[in-house]
């Protein structure tokens, strides 16, 4: 499916209800944002806390189909309704945040049970923090790539692998 009318837009008060409803869809043993659902007053107070620094909603045609974010620490949040999923929507939303916020490298916070975010950054070229959580331990894996767009946009990276314990 090509996507010519791709476009990120800034979220605002009116997105409430399709950001919770896209909450809901969210596999909840692949979240590493809340444990729990939360209420529909919680979401509202989250999404106007502003708490990333860069929050869009993905639009083709004219039609809300996820979101993206960019945080204070240049990590990459991504979700797509599902039945928009395989559609090369995801990369062509992460490389217009790129291009319009570039970075040095950025990072992607993903659960190790989320699979098809793994994936999804990795073929991405996305750094990939595993957290792991083993009673009161959290276990940090790391795949670190630096990526840098030069005159081409294309990204060159180098691929580290680092593991650390954080109590």
């Amino acid at each position: 499916m090509k996507e010519k009318n791709l476009r990120l837009r800034a979220i605002d008060e009116s997105d409430l209800r399709f950001l919770f409803k896209l909450l809901k869809e969210r596999d909840p043993n692949a979240n590493i944002s809340h444990k729990k659902m939360p209420t529909f007053l919680e979401h509202e107070q989250f999404v106007k806390s502003k708490p990333y620094s860069y929050w869009y909603v993905i639009e083709s045609s004219q039609t809300k189909v996820g979101t993206i974010y960019l945080s204070k620490n240049n990590e990459i949040g991504i979700f797509l309704k599902k039945i928009h999923h395989g559609k090369g929507i995801g990369s062509k939303a992460l490389k217009l945040l790129i291009t319009k916020h570039p970075r040095k490298r950025y990072l992607a916070n993903i659960n190790p049970n989320n699979i098809f975010s793994t994936e999804f950054f990795k073929n991405n070229k996305v750094i990939v923090n595993f957290i792991i959580e083993e009673g009161p331990k959290y276990f940090f894996s790391t795949f670190k790539i630096n990526n840098n767009l030069d005159n081409n946009s294309n990204i060159n990276n180098n691929l580290d692998l680092l593991i650390s314990e954080n109590n």
